[in-house]
């Protein structure tokens, strides 16, 4: 997650609460997915950002665990192509795994 993200989930964070925000990925890839999962529960990982060391403990899902939550045209014309060629379960495994060991607002 770059610079100018972390500094924005902060302010929002910081404005409405961490209670009342859901972070939604679209990473492409498990690693990058979990490392932004990572950032907005438990902290920038990299200490480079301003989320170094600051546990937001954020809910944060993937954009593929939320398809049934979706308008089904939507989510079709935006994103189940790339559930042909991504690896959904690694995505999904990596996301929900950070979310259920860090986030402090559920599952």
């Amino acid at each position: 997650m770059d610079l100018e993200n972390q500094r924005r989930v902060k302010a929002i964070a910081e404005k409405n609460g961490p209670a009342n925000i859901i972070v939604v990925l679209g990473g492409a890839e498990a690693e990058a997915a979990g490392l932004a999962a990572e950032t907005v529960t438990a902290g920038d990982p990299t200490y480079a950002g301003p989320l170094a060391g600051v546990q937001l403990g954020l809910a944060v899902y993937h954009i593929f665990e939320l398809k049934d939550h979706v308008d089904a045209g939507v989510y079709d014309e935006q994103i189940s192509m790339m559930e042909m060629v991504l690896d959904v379960d690694a995505i999904i495994a990596e996301v929900s795994g950070i979310r259920k060991s860090h986030s402090k607002y559920g599952q």
